[in-house]
C-alpha cells in the first residue's frame, strides 16, 4: 500500500482559499528545455480599471506564496505576510489599485513545481528542470496576459521577489512603470551562494529525500529542511537583535550543561518546524539554486548594461543591519540606475522589509505616488 506523501506541498483537492489558477503553456527555460505547460497560482484584491492602468503586482520573498493578506485560514497555512500594507486605505490603496499576487513558478502553493504532477501523472520530484528568475518572470508575463495587463502601474518585492521585480523592469522594461526592490541585489553574491550551500546539502543529505522522489514515502525531507532553515532564519535577523533578544539564556527550565536548549536555538528549531508544516523541501531547493543564478548582466553585456535598458521608475531600498543582502548592494543597484538608495534603518536584519511596514509603506506611497 502507497502511504500519502510527506509534504508541506498544496495539492489538486486542497482547499484552494482564494487562489484562483491560470494555465500556461509550454515554457522554454534559460537553462535549456522546457516545461510542457505550467499552472500558477494567484490572488487578488481590488478592482481592476477599464484601461488596466492601475495594476501592481507584488512579489514574495523565497517561502512566501500569493496569500500576501489575510488570516490563516483553510486554503492558506501562513497569515498574509504583508497584510498590513495592502488593503483600503493602507499604502497599496485596495480602493485606487488592482493587487496581484502570484504563487512563484517552482513553489508549493498551487504554481507548479517539484510536487506537481509531471506529464505522465507522477511528481515531478527529481525530473523537475531548473528554474532561473527569467523563467519566473516569463511565466508571471503569461499571468498579466491573461488579466489584460499589458503594463504594471507598479511592480514590489522584497528579497527574492526584489529579484524579480528588477527582472521585470529590465527584461520587460515596455511593461513596468515603476518598481520597488527591497533587500535585494543585482546578482548573487559569492556569500549569500556560501550561505545556501550548506541549506541545499542539508535537504540532500537527509536519507528521506530519496533523491528528490519522496512523495509516495513514508515520510519526506523534514530534518533536512529544518536543518537549512536555521540556517537561515540567523542570516535574516542581525546579530545585534539575537543578543539583545535572546542572549545566552536558557530555556525556560532547560539547563545547557544537562542536555537543554538555549533560548536561540528554541527559538530556530520553532522556525525549523513551522516551515516543515507548509513548504516542500524539493521547492526550497529549485527557488534557492534560482537566486544563487540570478544575475540580470547575464547574457545582456553585464550589469550596468542591463540597468540600461530600465524605464521604470525606481525606488531601491535596503536594511541597515543586513548582513545577507548588505545595504551597499542596494547602494550599488540605485548608483546604477542613477537614483539615490532609501534606508530602512532596522535593527531586525533582513527580515526588516516584512517587519518595519511603517517604513516600507512611505517607500510605497513615494512609489505609486
Amino acid at each position: 500500500m502507497t502511504s500519502e506523501p510527506v509534504t508541506g506541498a498544496w495539492r489538486a483537492g486542497d482547499p484552494p482559499g482564494r487562489r484562483r489558477f491560470v494555465a500556461g503553456p509550454a515554457l522554454a527555460l534559460e537553462a535549456g528545455g522546457a516545461l510542457p505547460a505550467f499552472t500558477l497560482a494567484y490572488e487578488t484584491w481590488g478592482t481592476l480599471n477599464a484601461d488596466a492602468s492601475n495594476a501592481v503586482l507584488v512579489e514574495h520573498a523565497l517561502t512566501g506564496d500569493s496569500h500576501a493578506v489575510g488570516p490563516v485560514e483553510p486554503g492558506h497555512p501562513s497569515a498574509g505576510w504583508w497584510d498590513a500594507l495592502i488593503g483600503p486605505g493602507r499604502a497599496v490603496d485596495t480602493g485606487e489599485f488592482f493587487v496581484v499576487v502570484p504563487n512563484v513558478l517552482g513553489g508549493c502553493q498551487g504554481s507548479t513545481g517539484p510536487s506537481s504532477p509531471a506529464p505522465d501523472g507522477s511528481p515531478w520530484g527529481s525530473r523537475f528542470p531548473v528554474l532561473t528568475v527569467r523563467d519566473q518572470v516569463a511565466a508571471e508575463a503569461v499571468l498579466a496576459d491573461a488579466l489584460g495587463i499589458g503594463r504594471w502601474a507598479a511592480v514590489v518585492g522584497g528579497s527574492m521577489g526584489g529579484m524579480r521585480a528588477l527582472e521585470w523592469a529590465v527584461g520587460l522594461p515596455e511593461r513596468v512603470a515603476s518598481v520597488l526592490v527591497l533587500a535585494a541585489t543585482a546578482r548573487a553574491s559569492a556569500e549569500q551562494i556560501a550561505w545556501a550551500a550548506p541549506q541545499l546539502h542539508a535537504i540532500r543529505a537527509d536519507p528521506c529525500w530519496h533523491g528528490g522522489d519522496y512523495y509516495r514515502e513514508a515520510s519526506g525531507p523534514d530534518v533536512g529542511l529544518g536543518i537549512a532553515r536555521r540556517i537561515a532564519q540567523v542570516t535574516y535577523r542581525s546579530e545585534a537583535e539575537l543578543a539583545q533578544r535572546f542572549g545566552r539564556e536558557h530555556q525556560e527550565a532547560e539547563d545547557p550543561l544537562q542536555g537543554g536548549r538555549f533560548a536561540i536555538e528554541s527559538y530556530l528549531d520553532h522556525h525549523a518546524g513551522k516551515l516543515a508544516r507548509r513548504f516542500d523541501a524539493n521547492s526550497y531547493l529549485v527557488l534557492t539554486e534560482s537566486m544563487n543564478t540570478h544575475d540580470i548582466g547575464r547574457g545582456r553585456g553585464g550589469v550596468a548594461a542591463a540597468l540600461a535598458r530600465v524605464t521604470a521608475r525606481p525606488v531601491i531600498a535596503g536594511v541597515d543591519s543586513d548582513r545577507l543582502y548588505p545595504f551597499y548592494q542596494s547602494a550599488e543597484l540605485a548608483a546604477g540606475l542613477g537614483t539615490e538608495p532609501s534606508v530602512v534603518s532596522s535593527p531586525y536584519g533582513h527580515d526588516s522589509f516584512l517587519i518595519e511596514t511603517d517604513q516600507i509603506a512611505a517607500l510605497v506611497k513615494s512609489l505609486l505616488g
